[in-house]
């Protein structure tokens, strides 16, 4: 990826909020509550932002997870061995949560209401990882990789290991982009996790209904790429080098003056509400 192509990818003037070391909140939920107001303070006219996060250990749901007949036994399980779960409002399947997972969340003002344009938003993200990881001289491929975790047309991989995917949330005015990049530690022993939740929340129900995870199909960037155990810092580092390359000092004077951080009530008054909405449903 050259020049050209970066600067076609549309990340003029983002905002970086880097909140990878606050490993503070138990709530998994808290940081997809944060996501959607400050998706909605970009639809009203806010900057264009990549948020960076990490959550110590926690476990997301996909809509059609919740939905599966042993769903709940299985979230009560995690919950007992320390996980914080929940529902997530984008989309995709389940995806576990630790230090070594870097998540990114692209949050960008749609061009019109109108606006549909879903493949160039995912696209937009892709562009971004792989020329984060252009100087590890790895070739970073999309589509499924079958047997992956929150298995989807956007899986990245290299080598044929998937070790990132990508879902997205859309509001009237703006959208977030979230990928999950499994940077540090074993993406083989991620996967047989997934895979005994599905075990236990399938219950019976017929194998079209979730993904069919196997453990030879993620990798870590550690385990992929000559970034070393610091793979997740040197991932971040390479993404704000570039998000960097392309703000300009006038461009980042009007989004620190349109940047509005919400408070702490907020966002948990948030997670709440999206909690309720989206909880898995017990008989």
């Amino acid at each position: 990826m050259g020049w050209d192509e970066l600067k076609d990818l549309g990340l003029e003037n983002v905002w970086i909020l880097d909140r990878r070391d606050d490993l503070s909140q138990a709530d998994v939920l808290y940081s997809f509550a944060l996501d959607e107001l400050l998706c909605r303070k970009t639809g009203q006219g806010g900057p264009s932002i990549c948020h960076i996060w990490r959550h110590p250990k926690g476990f997301v749901m996909g809509l059609r997870d919740s939905r599966l007949p042993r769903a709940a036994d299985a979230e009560q399980a995690l919950q007992s061995d320390g996980w914080a779960t929940a529902v997530r409002n984008s989309g995709g399947a389940a995806v576990p949560l630790d230090t070594g997972v870097i998540n990114l969340s692209l949050i960008m003002p749609k061009p019109s209401v109108e606006s549909f344009h879903f493949h160039d938003d995912f696209e937009r993200m892709y562009g971004l990882i792989r020329y984060a990881l252009q100087e590890t001289g790895c070739q970073v491929d999309k589509g499924e990789i079958k047997g992956a975790y929150c298995p989807g047309d956007f899986d990245l991989s290299i080598n044929g290991y998937k070790f990132c995917g990508i879902a997205q949330r859309r509001q009237t005015h703006a959208y977030i982009v979230q990928a999950f990049i499994v940077a540090e530690g074993s993406g083989q022993e991620r996967a047989r996790f997934v895979r005994e939740f599905y075990d236990q929340a399938a219950g019976g129900a017929d194998t079209k209904e979730y993904p069919l995870v196997h453990a030879d199909s993620t990798a870590s960037l550690e385990q992929l790429t000559g970034l070393g155990q610091d793979a997740g810092k040197r991932f971040v580092e390479a993404v704000k080098r570039i998000i960097g390359s392309q703000q300009t000092e006038a461009g980042m004077r009007d989004a620190k003056a349109k940047f509005e951080m919400p408070s702490r009530e907020q966002i948990e008054a948030m997670a709440e509400v999206m909690r309720a909405r989206y909880a898995i449903q017990t008989e």
